[in-house]
């Protein structure tokens, strides 16, 4: 029993130590220049997006929005007073929409951190996370505009408080870096151990046959999979690599990368604080539709 037991553990620990020595590089730089944008660059950003209403751009605002979605380094709790506030400024619902949405499927450090996926990967990535900030604000400015009745319900909320207050800024790095390193951390590892397990003990070809030969089912299944598997970007990185290098499509990858974060527990948590039921179940099955949709199309024409 002890012989069984300690060469499941010598096989565990060789996948570990492989998958740790192909992401943690990744990991490491993420927060290091994620730390950078939060500390150095968080209020240029958000003074980028406020700016935003000084010009006539209409509909076209869902882009540059989308865009400064990607840029912002904050959580969704953190994005939610900002967006408050610029709600109050004037700011449009479709342009907020659009901004929340893409803020919630990336950030500077969840984009370096995909990096770890390959080019392919991290490309999709970026330009289904725009898109998918841009369609959500079309949807609101579509459906919700000529409403009486705002989207969001941002009252009683205000600016969130800023941790990255002390005058020294090398200082102020360095605690950033140790917030988000405490914050990411048990679940980059806890997602490698996974990550691990996953490659000893289940076949390439179940994973091929899952989610890379069915392409329609696989993206469906990898949509669905992503909601409670997703608990942290960084964890699940390893074990999305795992996906790929055993068959995984690259449709049914890009269907859980929007999944996975958009029904992040605490995400949704944050989110349902500015929606009410009927907006939050909208969010809801907008976020599936538009997985299932990206992911066809991206193996249809990959």
């Amino acid at each position: 029993m002890i012989e069984i037991l300690n060469r499941e553990f010598v096989y565990l620990w060789y996948y570990f130590s492989v998958q740790f020595e192909q992401i943690f590089q990744y990991w490491v730089l993420g927060i290091v220049l994620g730390s950078i944008i939060s500390v150095f660059g968080k209020e240029k950003t958000h003074q980028l997006f406020g700016a935003l209403q000084e010009h006539t751009l209409g509909v076209f605002g869902v882009i540059p929005a989308s865009m400064i979605g990607i840029a912002s380094p904050l959580c969704m709790y953190g994005t939610i007073p900002i967006a408050a506030s610029f709600s109050q400024k004037g700011v449009r619902d479709d342009w907020l929409g659009a901004f929340m949405m893409s803020s919630i499927l990336l950030n500077p450090q969840l984009l370096i951190y995909s990096a770890a996926l390959g080019t392919h990967a991290f490309v999709i990535r970026i330009v289904s996370s725009f898109l998918c900030g841009i369609t959500a604000g079309l949807f609101i400015r579509l459906f919700y505009t000529h409403k009486s009745e705002s989207f969001f319900h941002f009252s009683g909320l205000s600016e969130s408080i800023n941790c990255d207050v002390d005058p020294n800024p090398l200082l102020r790095l360095f605690k950033n870096i140790w917030r988000n390193i405490k914050a990411t951390g048990p679940y980059f590892f806890a997602g490698i151990a996974l990550s691990a397990a996953f490659q000893h003990y289940i076949p390439a070809d179940f994973v091929a046959m899952v989610f890379g030969n069915n392409e329609a089912f696989g993206v469906l299944m990898a949509a669905t999979i992503g909601v409670p598997l997703y608990v942290c970007g960084g964890g699940t990185i390893p074990l999305l690599q795992s996906f790929l290098q055993n068959g995984m499509s690259m449709g049914s990858a890009t269907a859980f990368m929007i999944t996975g974060p958009a029904t992040k527990i605490t995400n949704l948590g944050a989110i349902k604080i500015v929606l009410g039921t009927k907006q939050f179940c909208l969010y809801l099955l907008f976020t599936l539709a538009f997985a299932f949709i990206a992911g066809i199309l991206v193996d249809a024409f990959q």
